[in-house]
């Protein structure tokens, strides 16, 4: 049970969120009742409920019961996003059923509200803030009595809220919603450009129906057994309600701005698609079952970076869109005052070398799924390779996208060698064209080159970037694309380095932000897809019961509803970053993987 009566002025804790999704956009939903996060009609779209970010006043639509000592449990039903929230009140029990409808082309928000034991009231608060909230609507009375409808529009942007009489406030829109046992009302919302006419209402025990069967369908394809079962479930679910259904494009998290340092400024928009993380989420798929998402992302990849192969960006929109230059909201406070609020992302602008190694691993694992090469997909792999020879000695950003002077990051360049190493393997083994030649000169220069500058010789392990004594937990992808195994001596002695310098209360941080390597204040929170890449670390090594602790102490750190944000303060127990995070879900799905076997790429693809 939770006590679930909080403030109006702040939001709630990261975790305790759950997301709801129709494969087009994501809604967050707090332990309260609080839609508090909803952009429409795309995950990228500007904020109509930004609470998340500020206070009620910045946007969000409230439901839950009227007495302010009910209690609530929550889960989703089955497998998908339907979420069914249980209040337990004075005066009796009732549900809500959260869901954004799959399938109907709509950008719907479902609320029904359904009465278990004895009567309950539920108070319900709409602050419609459209914009980011910088556009307080004109809002209009459309229904009747007996069907209350609110009309709401500014510039582009309208919205038709129905289902219970709503009545003007303080720049609000409230009222209240009484249910008995067997009784039912239902609360929709709909968005429509401003210059269409309002919709019909929509079905919702028919919305409700398919919605619940369209994703018990797709999770019934998951192909995996083991320990850890629901966790990849649910894992795989997120990376689904991530991805665009009409694009193909997968963003890296559903939020913008939810900080890394509480109260901090390294504040980021990851509602974008980088190559880097959906070419991890391709082959998070890929490893259970699903084919058809790997042409379609491949479809979208040839897009997005069709042209000139040295204009290749780090992220994308989600339809390939290019200018995502990064600015501020100064209007909104920030999630607990953790200001900038930024929309957009300056590292699309960055060189970050390890990008075009990422989609070469991809794309080599599509075609071993029986992914057959276009008549685009492969010259395209030709021309990013040209591309990465082209810039073969330039300094990069790295992977985390440092904000300081680039560097030879080891782990870029162990990613270069993974691209030339991934098209010699398309020539030789595939039988596709190029000069694989050329490109195995290339790997083993690489080879020759990490092994003389990548490694501390007196130390005995990996370093960060070449002339640097850190470490990185970068460091511990190098097995797993094949650069070595993962109990080679020199990897062994690197993790012992991690153990040392980046374990703290049992996770995993980036890299020492105290080296001054990234260019900003502050400080951040161990990074959890990091601490998943040790369990796989850990599995591959041997170390099976240090793996095994781990993935669990990991795996319960995921909230009620099985969602993990980027990082985790295990000081004070928090969710920290943006969420949910996809990084961290298919991280999770490979850690998985790892501790029954099925992650034996690394073993396969060493040179």
């Amino acid at each position: 049970m939770y006590r679930t009566w909080q403030s109006v002025r702040m939001p709630a804790p990261i975790e305790d969120y759950a997301i709801l999704s129709d494969c087009h956009t994501a809604a967050l939903v707090s332990r309260d009742g609080s839609i508090d996060w909803l952009c429409l009609p795309r995950y990228d779209s500007p904020s109509m409920f930004g609470s998340l970010l500020g206070d009620a006043d910045h946007g969000r639509w409230m439901l839950r019961p009227t007495d302010s000592d009910a209690t609530s449990t929550r889960s989703y039903e089955g497998d998908g996003f339907v979420l069914v929230t249980r209040w337990t009140t004075s005066t009796g029990v009732a549900e809500v059923i959260d869901v954004m409808p799959h399938g109907d082309r709509r950008a719907d928000v479902l609320r029904r509200v359904r009465g278990i034991e004895g009567e309950v009231e539920f108070t319900q608060e709409m602050r419609i803030r459209f914009d980011y909230a910088r556009a307080i609507p004109w809002v209009r009375q459309a229904g009747t009595d007996a069907a209350p409808a609110l009309v709401a529009i500014a510039g582009p942007d309208a919205i038709v809220v129905r289902g219970a009489a709503l009545h003007p406030t303080d720049h609000a829109h409230v009222g209240t919603v009484v249910v008995s046992a067997g009784k039912r009302v239902d609360l929709t919302l709909t968005w429509f450009r401003s210059h269409e006419s309002v919709p019909a209402p929509v079905d919702t025990s028919a919305a409700l129906a398919s919605t619940h069967k369209w994703w018990a369908h797709w999770a019934e394809g998951i192909e995996h057994t083991g320990p850890h079962h629901e966790e990849v479930v649910r894992s795989l679910l997120v990376l689904r309600a991530l991805t665009h259904e009409d694009t193909g494009g997968i963003v890296a998290a559903a939020t913008t701005s939810l900080p890394e340092d509480f109260g901090g400024v390294r504040n980021w928009d990851y509602r974008y698609v980088w190559l880097r993380d959906a070419s991890l989420t391709l082959e998070a798929l890929l490893d259970h079952g699903f084919v058809t998402e790997a042409q379609q992302w491949r479809r979208w990849l040839l897009r997005a970076v069709a042209g000139d192969p040295a204009d290749v960006q780090i992220m994308y929109g989600l339809s390939g869109e290019r200018d995502l230059a990064e600015r501020t909201l100064d209007h909104l406070p920030g999630y607990g005052g953790a200001a900038p609020v930024r929309i957009g992302n300056g590292a699309v602008g960055q060189y970050q070398a390890d990008v075009i190694g990422e989609v070469m691993v991809a794309l080599e694992a599509a075609r071993l799924a029986g992914v057959e090469e276009s008549e685009f997909s492969w010259p395209l792999q030709r021309a990013l390779l040209q591309s990465t020879e082209d810039n073969i000695d330039r300094p990069d950003n790295g992977i985390w996208e440092i904000r300081d002077e680039p560097r030879l990051f080891t782990h870029s360049r162990v990613m270069i060698w993974a691209a030339f190493d991934r098209g010699v393997r398309a020539v030789r083994e595939h039988g596709l064209e190029g000069p694989a030649e050329r490109w195995e000169e290339l790997r083993d220069r690489m080879r020759a080159e990490i092994d003389a500058n990548g490694y501390d010789h007196e130390r005995g392990h990996f370093v960060q970037a070449y002339g640097s004594g850190e470490v990185d937990a970068s460091l511990l992808l190098l097995p797993q694309v094949g650069f070595c195994a993962a109990d080679d001596p020199r990897m062994l002695r690197t993790v012992e380095a991690l153990e040392r310098e980046l374990l703290h209360d049992g996770l995993l941080h980036r890299y020492r932000t105290s080296s001054g390597v990234d260019g900003l204040p502050g400080n951040e929170h161990p990074f959890l897809a990091c601490s998943f890449w040790l369990v796989e670390q850990y599995a591959a090594s041997g170390r099976i019961d240090d793996a095994h602790a781990l993935m669990d102490r990991l795996c319960a750190l995921a909230n009620d509803v099985g969602l993990l944000a980027e990082e985790y303060d295990p000081i004070a127990e928090r969710h920290v970053g943006n969420t949910p995070q996809a990084l961290s879900h298919l991280a999770l799905v490979r850690a998985a993987d790892a501790l029954v076997g099925h992650s034996g790429r690394a073993a396969d693809r060493k040179n």
